[in-house]
């Protein structure tokens, strides 16, 4: 990587490599909300996120001196949340997913319409976003609230570009039908 064309993120992360607890502090401050709330739509567990979030920077720190530059530097920090986040997920006892299972039970109370109009648009979506299967609100997520390219989520997903846009397509067709069916004129915001 050229000396011209590094990017601030890429001299903090050599700065990191070689050792400087500042450096990482501003990358830290530069980029833990943004990497928190990418694994907190993954786990849905604010304290399970917190911990891996914990375990993303310390791997930063631990292999900055590894970082190729061959992708952003925010790039390579989702694609490590994610690793992180699906293990995790893995690793999730059968009984802890039977009560997810559980809590994930709508109230038959209220009709959908009726609850979406309790609440206001951005609620909907994002509620909207939650009856997406895992595979589209990872991807809605990256493309759209991280503004990352298909070529970045494709590296970030370790998937090819083709599957990364033919999944964008399907999750938006699906995510326009469910803001419908909310009674959201709008089907994309």
């Amino acid at each position: 990587m050229a000396a011209n064309t590094a990017t601030p993120d890429d001299v903090l992360i050599g700065r990191i490599a070689a050792g400087d607890k500042l450096a990482m502090q501003v990358l830290f401050a530069r980029h833990h909300v943004r990497v928190y709330r990418f694994v907190l739509r993954l786990v849905r567990n604010e304290a399970n996120a917190e911990d891996l979030i914990s375990e993303v920077f310390l791997d930063v720190w631990r292999q900055a001196g590894r970082f190729e530059g061959r992708s952003s530097v925010s790039t390579w920090l989702l694609s490590i949340a994610r690793f992180k986040a699906l293990s995790s997920l893995r690793k999730k006892t059968d009984a802890e997913l039977d009560e997810e299972v559980a809590e994930s039970i709508e109230d038959d109370g209220d009709s959908p319409e009726v609850t979406i109009q309790k609440k206001d648009k951005a609620s909907a979506i994002r509620e909207c976003l939650n009856h997406l299967s895992t595979e589209h609100r990872e991807i809605v997520d990256l493309v759209y609230y991280h503004e990352k390219s298909v070529e970045e989520a494709s590296q970030i997903l370790g998937i090819p570009e083709n599957t990364v846009k033919t999944r964008l397509f399907y999750a938006r067709k699906r995510l326009s039908d469910l803001l419908k069916t909310a009674g959201i004129d709008r089907g994309w915001p």
